[in-house]
């Protein structure tokens, strides 16, 4: 897969913004607010800037959940907890979590003002998830300025990739099928991040044989890896329309201002190797 300018972003940015995902600091706070276990705790919080949305309208943003695994925790979450009561939860987490993972904390204040001029130039029309996290007030703090703009980028480009599985006709389940049969997450990662069920699983798969985009053993065929590649493609190119507004100067600036500090989360290993993102750190 080519690492280009908006995949070389997506990788760069996606461990400051997943934080909010990883670090303790977040269960501990939805707990003191009643929501119970992780699951709820992760779509509490990412779905938060969307309001009181219902289990069917959270599913069908986030695309390849199971949709009674979002049925378990939503909308029991806003019976616990009010949105704005989450959104306020994960900053105060994100913030009690950055200053414990970078002591003695660097300099913000340049790399906050970049991202956030390269949010402000993300592409929002048709990326709901996108489009509501950049609608929230912006923090003061520079390190919590910096996080909210990677959730905005971050979002405004998983919204753009739906679009792109939708396109390509592939279901959620589908979706999951053929990025592990393309070299990404096993199936085992995602029997525990998205909760399909192996007969479900296996109707994906033959589905997509009856295409011609899978073959006997599991494995792409030679439509299948361009069906794929035409994901990817598309996503990259969609997300790219923000980067292309922002300029090579800013964004190359702010690639070379995150990059040091993902690589202290990396590092420490706040993303397990084997994260459902799929993300590989070199």
């Amino acid at each position: 897969m080519t690492d280009n300018r908006a995949r070389r972003m997506w990788r760069t940015l996606e461990p400051f913004h997943a934080i909010t995902y990883f670090a303790p600091e977040t269960r501990q706070a939805t707990d003191a607010l009643g929501l119970k276990g992780g699951w709820m705790s992760y779509f509490g919080c990412r779905a938060a800037p969307l309001g009181a949305a219902s289990a069917e309208l959270v599913a069908a943003v986030f695309y390849n959940f199971h949709p009674a695994m979002v049925a378990r925790s939503v909308p029991d979450a806003w019976e616990r907890a009010t949105p704005a009561q989450l959104l306020e939860a994960r900053l105060a987490a994100v913030d009690a979590a950055v200053r414990r993972l970078f002591d003695p904390a660097p300099s913000f204040e340049r790399v906050a003002e970049v991202a956030r001029r390269a949010a402000e130039a993300a592409p929002l029309g048709g990326r709901p998830l996108g489009a509501a996290n950049a609608a929230l007030d912006w923090p003061t703090e520079p390190h919590l300025v910096l996080w909210q703009a990677t959730t905005i980028l971050r979002e405004s480009r998983g919204d753009g990739h739906v679009a792109a599985l939708v396109a390509a006709e592939l279901s959620p389940c589908q979706a999951l099928v053929t990025a592990t049969a393309a070299g990404g997450p096993t199936k085992e990662i995602f029997d525990v991040a998205r909760r399909w069920s192996s007969s479900e699983w296996e109707a994906a798969e033959e589905d997509l044989r009856s295409r011609g985009l899978l073959d006997a053993a599991g494995a792409l065929t030679e439509a299948g890896r361009a069906l794929r590649q035409q994901v990817e493609d598309t996503t990259d190119a969609l997300a790219d329309a923000g980067w292309r507004a922002l300029g090579d100067e800013l964004t190359t600036e702010l690639h070379d201002l995150v990059y040091p500090l993902s690589g202290v989360l990396m590092a420490g290993s706040l993303l397990p190797p084997d994260n459902p993102m799929g993300l590989r750190w070199s």
